[in-house]
Protein backbone atom coordinates (compact mmCIF):
# COMPACT_ATOMS: atom_id res chain seq x y z
CA UNK A 1 0.00 0.00 0.00
CA UNK A 2 0.95 3.65 -0.30
CA UNK A 3 2.48 5.88 2.31
CA UNK A 4 0.98 9.34 2.45
CA UNK A 5 2.27 12.44 4.21
CA UNK A 6 -0.11 15.11 5.41
CA UNK A 7 0.21 18.42 3.54
CA UNK A 8 2.52 20.92 5.25
CA UNK A 9 3.92 18.37 7.69
CA UNK A 10 7.35 16.88 7.20
CA UNK A 11 8.07 15.14 10.50
CA UNK A 12 8.23 11.35 10.14
CA UNK A 13 5.95 10.94 13.18
CA UNK A 14 3.16 12.74 11.31
CA UNK A 15 3.27 10.48 8.26
CA UNK A 16 0.20 8.36 7.63
CA UNK A 17 1.24 4.84 6.77
CA UNK A 18 -1.19 2.22 5.49
CA UNK A 19 -0.63 -1.47 6.06
CA UNK A 20 -2.64 -4.64 6.33
CA UNK A 21 -4.58 -5.01 9.57
CA UNK A 22 -3.14 -7.87 11.59
CA UNK A 23 -4.32 -9.94 14.53
CA UNK A 24 -1.86 -8.08 16.76
CA UNK A 25 -3.75 -4.82 16.02
CA UNK A 26 -6.99 -5.94 17.67
CA UNK A 27 -6.36 -4.12 20.98
CA UNK A 28 -5.84 -0.81 19.14
CA UNK A 29 -8.80 -1.56 16.84
CA UNK A 30 -11.02 -2.25 19.88
CA UNK A 31 -9.88 1.02 21.49
CA UNK A 32 -10.83 2.97 18.35
CA UNK A 33 -14.24 1.27 18.10
CA UNK A 34 -14.96 2.26 21.72
CA UNK A 35 -14.34 5.99 21.27
CA UNK A 36 -17.41 8.26 21.60
CA UNK A 37 -17.13 9.78 18.12
CA UNK A 38 -16.61 6.41 16.44
CA UNK A 39 -19.53 4.84 18.32
CA UNK A 40 -21.80 7.74 17.34
CA UNK A 41 -20.63 7.99 13.73
CA UNK A 42 -20.61 4.33 12.72
CA UNK A 43 -23.18 1.56 12.70
CA UNK A 44 -21.04 -0.44 15.13
CA UNK A 45 -22.30 -1.11 18.63
CA UNK A 46 -18.98 0.06 20.07
CA UNK A 47 -17.21 -1.22 23.15
CA UNK A 48 -15.86 -4.16 21.19
CA UNK A 49 -13.46 -6.60 22.85
CA UNK A 50 -10.26 -7.51 20.99
CA UNK A 51 -11.21 -11.22 20.83
CA UNK A 52 -14.62 -10.34 19.41
CA UNK A 53 -13.03 -8.14 16.73
CA UNK A 54 -10.47 -10.82 15.89
CA UNK A 55 -13.26 -13.37 15.29
CA UNK A 56 -15.15 -10.81 13.15
CA UNK A 57 -11.97 -9.97 11.24
CA UNK A 58 -11.21 -13.60 10.50
CA UNK A 59 -14.81 -14.44 9.54
CA UNK A 60 -15.90 -11.42 7.51
CA UNK A 61 -12.78 -10.16 5.82
CA UNK A 62 -11.25 -13.41 4.57
CA UNK A 63 -12.33 -12.54 1.06
CA UNK A 64 -11.72 -8.82 1.35
CA UNK A 65 -9.13 -6.24 2.22
CA UNK A 66 -8.59 -4.73 5.64
CA UNK A 67 -6.09 -1.94 6.26
CA UNK A 68 -5.09 0.23 9.16
CA UNK A 69 -3.56 3.68 9.19
CA UNK A 70 -0.73 4.45 11.56
CA UNK A 71 0.92 7.69 12.59
CA UNK A 72 4.16 7.37 14.51
CA UNK A 73 3.52 3.65 14.91
CA UNK A 74 0.11 4.19 16.52
CA UNK A 75 -2.99 2.70 14.85
CA UNK A 76 -5.31 5.66 14.20
CA UNK A 77 -7.82 4.23 11.75
CA UNK A 78 -9.17 1.15 10.05
CA UNK A 79 -11.02 0.48 6.82
CA UNK A 80 -12.11 -2.67 5.10
CA UNK A 81 -13.83 -3.99 2.04
CA UNK A 82 -15.98 -7.06 2.44
CA UNK A 83 -16.19 -8.59 -1.03
CA UNK A 84 -19.58 -10.10 -1.87
CA UNK A 85 -20.15 -13.50 -3.46
CA UNK A 86 -21.73 -15.12 -6.49
CA UNK A 87 -23.67 -12.70 -8.72
CA UNK A 88 -22.43 -9.79 -6.57
CA UNK A 89 -18.74 -10.72 -6.74
CA UNK A 90 -18.07 -7.38 -8.45
CA UNK A 91 -19.21 -5.58 -5.26
CA UNK A 92 -17.79 -4.88 -1.84
CA UNK A 93 -19.16 -3.26 1.30
CA UNK A 94 -16.99 -0.53 2.87
CA UNK A 95 -16.46 0.09 6.57
CA UNK A 96 -14.24 2.88 7.91
CA UNK A 97 -13.37 4.25 11.36
CA UNK A 98 -10.89 6.97 12.37
CA UNK A 99 -9.68 7.64 15.92
CA UNK A 100 -11.53 10.64 17.39
CA UNK A 101 -8.29 12.58 17.94
CA UNK A 102 -7.24 12.24 14.28
CA UNK A 103 -10.32 13.52 12.45
CA UNK A 104 -9.60 16.14 9.81
CA UNK A 105 -5.95 15.12 9.38
CA UNK A 106 -6.23 13.06 6.18
CA UNK A 107 -6.50 9.63 7.79
CA UNK A 108 -9.90 8.83 6.26
CA UNK A 109 -8.74 10.03 2.84
CA UNK A 110 -5.59 7.90 3.00
CA UNK A 111 -7.58 4.82 4.04
CA UNK A 112 -10.21 5.33 1.36
CA UNK A 113 -7.62 5.98 -1.37
CA UNK A 114 -5.73 2.82 -0.41
CA UNK A 115 -8.86 0.69 -0.56
CA UNK A 116 -10.04 2.19 -3.85
CA UNK A 117 -6.61 1.61 -5.39
CA UNK A 118 -6.77 -2.02 -4.29
CA UNK A 119 -10.38 -2.42 -5.45
CA UNK A 120 -9.66 -0.98 -8.89
CA UNK A 121 -6.20 -2.40 -9.60
CA UNK A 122 -6.11 -5.77 -7.85
CA UNK A 123 -9.58 -6.96 -6.93
CA UNK A 124 -11.40 -5.98 -10.11
CA UNK A 125 -14.30 -4.54 -8.14
CA UNK A 126 -16.77 -2.36 -10.00
CA UNK A 127 -19.03 -1.33 -7.13
CA UNK A 128 -18.30 -0.30 -3.54
CA UNK A 129 -21.26 0.28 -1.22
CA UNK A 130 -21.60 1.89 2.20
CA UNK A 131 -24.16 3.10 4.69
CA UNK A 132 -23.67 6.38 6.59
CA UNK A 133 -25.78 8.34 9.07
CA UNK A 134 -27.51 11.27 7.33
CA UNK A 135 -26.10 13.80 9.81
CA UNK A 136 -22.48 12.67 9.42
CA UNK A 137 -21.57 15.55 7.07
CA UNK A 138 -17.75 15.06 7.22
CA UNK A 139 -18.05 11.38 6.24
CA UNK A 140 -20.54 12.13 3.46
CA UNK A 141 -18.19 14.81 2.09
CA UNK A 142 -15.28 12.35 2.19
CA UNK A 143 -17.24 9.70 0.30
CA UNK A 144 -18.41 12.20 -2.33
CA UNK A 145 -14.79 13.32 -2.80
CA UNK A 146 -13.98 9.75 -3.84
CA UNK A 147 -16.88 9.39 -6.28
CA UNK A 148 -19.59 7.90 -4.07
CA UNK A 149 -23.14 9.00 -4.82
CA UNK A 150 -26.32 8.75 -2.79
CA UNK A 151 -28.59 5.95 -3.93
CA UNK A 152 -31.23 6.09 -1.25
CA UNK A 153 -32.23 6.91 2.29
CA UNK A 154 -33.59 4.57 4.94
CA UNK A 155 -35.66 6.23 7.66
CA UNK A 156 -35.30 4.91 11.19
CA UNK A 157 -32.56 2.51 10.03
CA UNK A 158 -30.52 2.22 13.24
CA UNK A 159 -30.89 2.96 16.92
CA UNK A 160 -28.40 5.63 18.02
CA UNK A 161 -28.49 7.32 21.43
CA UNK A 162 -31.91 5.75 22.01
CA UNK A 163 -33.40 7.33 18.86
CA UNK A 164 -33.99 5.79 15.45
CA UNK A 165 -31.69 7.51 12.97
CA UNK A 166 -31.81 7.80 9.19
CA UNK A 167 -28.98 6.64 6.93
CA UNK A 168 -27.90 7.22 3.36
CA UNK A 169 -26.93 4.35 1.10
CA UNK A 170 -24.05 5.41 -1.12
CA UNK A 171 -22.04 3.62 -3.78
CA UNK A 172 -19.15 4.13 -6.16
CA UNK A 173 -19.65 2.43 -9.49
CA UNK A 174 -16.92 2.22 -12.12
CA UNK A 175 -17.12 1.24 -15.76
CA UNK A 176 -16.37 -2.32 -16.79
CA UNK A 177 -12.65 -3.00 -16.78
CA UNK A 178 -11.06 -2.70 -20.18
CA UNK A 179 -9.12 -5.60 -21.66
CA UNK A 180 -5.42 -5.05 -21.87
CA UNK A 181 -3.82 -6.10 -25.14
CA UNK A 182 -0.27 -7.32 -25.31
Amino acid sequence: MKEETLPGEAALDDRITLRALESSDMDAFADIMSLPGVRRGTLSVGYRRPGELKAWYERRLKSGVSVCATIGGRVVGHAGLEVQRHSRAHCAYLGLAVHDAYHGRGVGSALLQGLIDSADASLGLRRIELTVFCDNAPAIALYRKFGFVEEGRSRGFALRDGILADVLHMARLVDAPRLQTI
